[in-house]
């Protein structure tokens, strides 16, 4: 069953699923973070923004704004707790979906996402400040799974240092060496090809996103936590496939 996404999400891991995994991953990052922004006014993968904003608040003493920072970085970091509680547990059970399981949690999330978006037109005092934590758990539940797939060569949750990475290596196409150079510059064409699609898909997916946000509402966190279910589908399957034979 869904052989074109084979092995995305399993334990045994090559180039090419993790660039795979962290495109679908980078592309429902950029949809959640554009709907996010949408449903409540904030970013919340920017994680340098945010500790820059409680810097700034405390020292203006803003104190409201600069609680409201603390609360969205916590979350973040309780979210890539999880991910590491999550897929170490797995791996030490030899669970083919180790990985997937923080998946799994986003999809629940997005959907309780979708539920906060909706509510927030009868009590936005009470479930805005929820949504953005809840976000924020997301955000740094995702990009704990890519990061430790990858072994931190990917990241899909923000730019900055995918960007950063782009420039060095065109920087490094557009050097002139010279005709003796012992110790020629030359560019990492595979990172290039990497993270100029990551990127992309990043840019893909805040496009779908706003314009699923803005016309079709909350709705739209239902395809994006569809979307995770089908990546995880296989090797949830087949563990629990697995534990229902030994226990039958």
């Amino acid at each position: 069953m869904f052989p074109w996404i084979h092995g995305w999400v399993d334990t045994e891991r090559t180039p090419q699923t993790n660039t795979r995994l962290g495109m679908a991953l980078a592309f429902v990052a950029g949809a959640t973070n554009a709907g996010g922004f949408l449903a409540v006014h904030e970013y919340t993968s920017h994680v340098t923004g945010v500790v820059s904003t409680v810097v700034d608040s405390f020292v203006l003493g803003h104190t409201d704004v600069m609680l409201t920072g603390l609360a969205m970085l916590i979350s973040f970091v309780v979210g890539a707790m999880t991910t590491a509680i999550l897929v170490n547990w797995g791996l030490r059970r030899q669970l083919l979906s180790a990985y997937g399981l923080p998946l799994l949690l986003e999809a629940a999330l997005l959907l309780l996402f979708g539920v906060f978006g909706g509510a927030m037109n009868y009590a936005t005092y009470f479930f805005a400040p929820l949504t953005v934590t809840l976000l924020c758990f997301i955000m740094g539940l995702q990009n704990a799974v890519i990061t430790k797939i990858s072994r931190a060569e990917i990241r899909t949750t923000h730019l900055t240092g995918l960007v950063t990475d782009v420039g060095i290596e065109l920087g490094k196409m557009a050097y002139i060496n010279p005709a003796n150079a012992s110790n020629p510059v030359h560019a990492n064409t595979q990172k290039l090809r990497l993270h100029s699609l990551l990127i992309g898909s990043f840019i893909g997916g805040a496009l779908a996103g706003a314009m699923g946000f803005k016309t079709l509402g909350f709705v739209t966190t239902v395809p994006l936590a569809l979307t995770l279910l089908v990546l995880v589908f296989r090797p949830l399957w087949q563990d629990t496939t697995r534990w229902y034979q030994r226990t039958h």
